[in-house]
């Protein structure tokens, strides 16, 4: 395809980027992200494709994108239509951009994403290649609390697929990910006994104080050196000043690098929160892992030279890295399946005031995962 014809997409894949930029779609606000949802169907029911709707109550709906001609696909390509940011925030600071970077909220993290794996389709079917057969696309709600709610359809999609590609957004270098630590959340509610602190104290039994103790023990069990970190993130609790709390709560997040870990740290977590040490308050404890480590494996090894040769077919020399945080990619790579992560454009500054995309990003990323995905058809990796 000639430069002129891809910068017309580019301008093209900008002015769909501003369209879900500005749909205010935080894990928790479900018509926002469903809004988006529909969106990105209208598109790729436009070139054909299938657009299966995972109805979700709490959260907002799965998609699970397929062509009608499609035939056992072996590729499975995960991207999240979720953002971290509060209602509002699109008010604020919706989609802008200038020369060199776009800004808004889920900009980078990751909706350009989205609009560079549907103009890699969309480049497929232009060509002449029928590769896109070979895809099916999970557009999911809720990636950035842990894909609790859309987990199921991830695994269930991914056990007969032979690649995962996810296209979380890449680092400013265009660095790929192979290696992700897992991660759980927990939340924790203490009950206790409310009372006057200054009539009766003694009739009273503190849940911020039971809480304590349990935050002092979670935090113990962190090991740096290990990689295992435990974060008491957020915790509230109590009524008034000079009143003993009767309630408190704390939300957990954890890290490990490996699935024995992970599940030591879940059996202790569980054995912390199992007892009181103040007599007279009560605790309960839910959530759990919900990402299993993603480790490198030979298949995902195997992936990566693939990809490399054909971002060099491209004029890009791409490194691999492994990170703290986690995506989809742990879900998959935990099931066997061959994953490579942070295939989409680069960018930076994430969760964050500064989020910026790299606009010249947008057509190399969309070039090289057509192209993965043409070559991955084609066996040639083989």
């Amino acid at each position: 395809m000639p430069a002129a014809d891809w910068k017309t997409k580019e301008a093209e894949m900008l002015k769909l980027i501003e369209e879900i930029v500005n749909i205010e779609s935080g894990t928790f606000l479900k018509d926002g992200v469903d809004r988006v949802g529909r969106a990105l169907a209208r598109e790729y029911e436009a070139l054909g494709f299938r657009v299966h709707v995972d109805e979700q109550q709490e959260r907002g709906n799965n998609l699970l994108i397929t062509h009608p001609e499609a035939r056992n696909p072996e590729i499975l390509i995960i991207a999240h239509m979720d953002t971290v940011f509060p209602e509002g925030t699109v008010a604020q600071r919706p989609f802008s951009r200038d020369e060199r970077y776009a800004y808004g909220p889920g900009v980078y993290d990751m909706k350009a994403s989205q609009i560079t794996t549907l103009y890699a389709i969309k480049h497929l079917m232009e060509t002449g290649s029928d590769s896109y057969k070979n895809v099916q696309i999970i557009l999911n709600s809720d990636e950035e609390v842990g894909s609790v709610h859309s987990r199921k359809l991830i695994e269930e999609q991914a056990k007969s697929k032979k690649y995962a590609l996810i296209v979380e957004p890449s680092d400013e270098d265009g660095t790929l990910v192979t290696g992700r630590r897992g991660g759980g959340k927990y939340y924790l509610t203490v009950a206790g006994v409310a009372a006057h602190s200054g009539a009766e104290p003694e009739k009273g039994r503190s849940a911020i104080a039971e809480l304590a103790h349990k935050i002092i023990k979670l935090h113990a069990l962190t090991d740096p050196e290990k990689g295992i970190h435990v974060n008491v993130g957020v915790i509230g609790g109590g009524t008034s000043s000079n009143t003993i709390a009767p309630h408190a709560y704390a939300y957990i997040d954890v890290r490990m690098e490996t699935q024995q870990q992970a599940e030591e740290l879940d059996f202790r977590i569980r054995e912390i929160c199992l007892r009181a040490d103040i007599p007279g308050t009560s605790l309960e404890l839910k959530g759990g892992i919900t990402r299993p480590p993603m480790i490198k494996t030979e298949a995902s090894e195997r992936l990566l030279k693939v990809v490399q040769e054909e971002a060099l077919k491209l004029g890009e020399a791409v490194t691999d890295k492994k990170v703290g945080s986690g995506s989809d990619g742990n879900l998959t790579a935990a099931l066997g399946v061959a994953t490579i992560d942070a295939l989409g454009p680069r960018g930076g500054k994430a969760h964050s005031k500064e989020e910026y995309l790299v606009i010249e990003s947008l057509v190399p990323r969309t070039k090289l995962l057509a192209n993965l995905i043409a070559r991955l058809s084609s066996n040639l990796s083989e």
